[in-house]
């Protein structure tokens, strides 16, 4: 990823708005260049939506972060798809949702639309991709699986036992959230965004709080920025020692599954005791947080630390002493490098690839800004590497918690918002499974006028298809789980 691009080149000397971003309008020839330099490396495409008669993109690069509107021309305009293959299923959905002609877009099908929604109806069957050759066979599994799953058709085309394709039909958790916001106050917007993925409930809601507090110029008080960064790395730690244990339980290793649940069950009932809620939903607001952490709390969260230590450090010993495990996730499921790049990629997916991204570091906010920690990647690219990464970060979120735990000081927990103006703002937080993108427009009277969610799932996806070619379809599980990608977080 290169400073040097069409994007550098076309915000040099412009002044960036106070979340980061410098936001400009350009013409359908520009746009089509900016869609080339993703294509070629110069940056990368962070997030496509629609907001009224304009499509808009979201671009960064080597410390550059920019917005790019294009008018459409009664709802076209060039697709970015046509040069950049990430942006494909997102145009996809903004065809689906606002009825939009991305002009040359590689894939015409629909994305969201399951031809079931109100005045839409189709009967028509969904076309999956062919695949040629002798004794192939495919293998529909999904949309309904075994156990509490959220929905998803994987499409396999297989030799034997051996994948050659896999597609996979998503979509089936849509439930108009992006038109639940819309009108909506802040209060409302807040609490609706927390739940489209509640598994990522407390970086959501932060990515939502920070967009809306940039539109409106809105500070927040010390304390609460170091309580949002507790309760998000609490989040981290509970899903990534519950992943550990979900792909040691689909590689057969129970016993590793059992302790990393127990331990999943540990954070949640000390998020419990501390925050109220053992998500921490609706805990993370516009202006700071709606509950303190007292000096019982910090004492349990500190108790906690040294627990998930214990724990991560028995993991990694029992997991590199059993060469049979090892069998299973070295070497399986890997994802080329240059196609993780290409997506841009981030989260434990990314860094698993050698890609060094995390919002974090990249793009810091506070209070990250302030905390000496280091992002960890491997190079491999397989599952070893993705679980390795996770109990990677395992260890830094154990020493940023403690850091904060230390730096936290008396004070306020949440300010009173200033008076509503029509504004805009954008906001990047990492989530436990990489970057969550927020945009807010706010309209003159308070209430929401656009919202627009992209989760780190959109560009991870893709890659799990990638990433299964090749391997035995026994395999997919476990490929699965080391992607984790989120299906409500996705759908939308």
């Amino acid at each position: 990823m290169s400073a040097i691009g069409p994007l550098a080149g076309l915000i040099a000397g412009r002044d960036a708005a106070p979340d980061g971003y410098v936001r400009l309008d350009v013409e359908p020839e520009v746009w089509t260049e900016l869609a080339q330099g993703c294509a070629a490396g110069s940056h990368d495409l962070s997030a496509l939506w629609v907001d009224d008669d304009r499509v808009c993109m979201a671009l960064g690069g080597e410390g550059l972060r920019a917005i790019v509107s294009l008018r459409t021309e009664a709802g076209a305009y060039p697709s970015v798809a046509a040069h950049h293959a990430p942006a494909m299923r997102l145009e996809r959905a903004m065809r689906d949702l606002h009825g939009v002609r991305p002009v040359g877009l590689p894939d015409t099908r629909p994305w969201l639309d399951h031809g079931r929604w109100p005045g839409r109806e189709s009967a028509a069957r969904y076309k999956f991709l062919t695949a040629e050759g002798e004794g192939l066979h495919q293998i529909a599994v999904g949309p309904v699986h075994a156990g509490i799953i959220e929905p998803g058709h994987f499409r396999f085309t297989a030799n034997g036992e051996t994948v050659v394709r896999l597609e996979e039909r998503l979509g089936y958790v849509h439930k108009g959230v992006e038109g639940l916001l819309a009108g909506a106050d802040v209060a409302r917007g807040a609490a609706i965004v927390g739940r489209i993925s509640g598994d990522s409930t407390v970086a959501y809601a932060w990515a939502f709080a920070r967009a809306v507090e940039a539109a409106l110029g809105w500070a927040v008080p010390p304390r609460a920025v170091l309580l949002r960064g507790i309760m998000a790395e609490l989040e981290r730690l509970s899903h990534h020692i519950n992943d550990v244990g979900g792909i040691c339980n689909d590689a057969s290793v129970l016993t590793i599954n059992a302790r990393c649940t127990l331990q999943r069950e540990d954070v949640l009932a000390v998020a419990n005791a501390c925050f109220g809620h053992r998500l921490m939903m609706d805990r993370i607001v516009p202006g700071g947080v709606t509950v303190d952490l007292s000096a019982d709390g910090i004492g349990r969260i500190r108790g906690l630390l040294s627990r998930l230590e214990e724990t991560r450090a028995e993991i990694l010993r029992v997991y590199d002493s059993m060469p049979s495990l090892q069998d299973r996730t070295v070497t399986t499921g890997i994802v080329s490098p240059d196609l993780v790049r290409q997506y841009a990629a981030g989260g434990f997916v990314g860094r698993a690839a050698g890609r060094a991204f995390d919002t974090r570091k990249n793009f810091p906010y506070a209070p990250y800004d302030q905390l000496p920690f280091d992002i960890k990647t491997r190079t491999t690219s397989d599952v070893d590497a993705r679980l390795l990464v996770r109990m990677d970060e395992i260890a830094e979120s154990l020493k940023i918690v403690g850091l904060m735990l230390d730096w936290l000081a008396l004070g306020d927990i949440r300010s009173c918002g200033p008076a509503a103006v029509a504004s805009e703002g954008a906001a990047l937080v990492e989530a436990f499974r990489g970057d969550v993108f927020r945009s807010v427009r706010i309209a003159a009277s308070g209430t929401l006028a656009r919202v627009h969610v992209r989760d780190a799932s959109w560009f991870q996806w893709p890659l799990l298809e990638a990433a299964v070619e090749g391997n035995i379809v026994a395999d997919f599980p476990l490929c699965n789980k080391s992607f984790n990608c989120s299906y409500s977080g996705h759908d939308l």
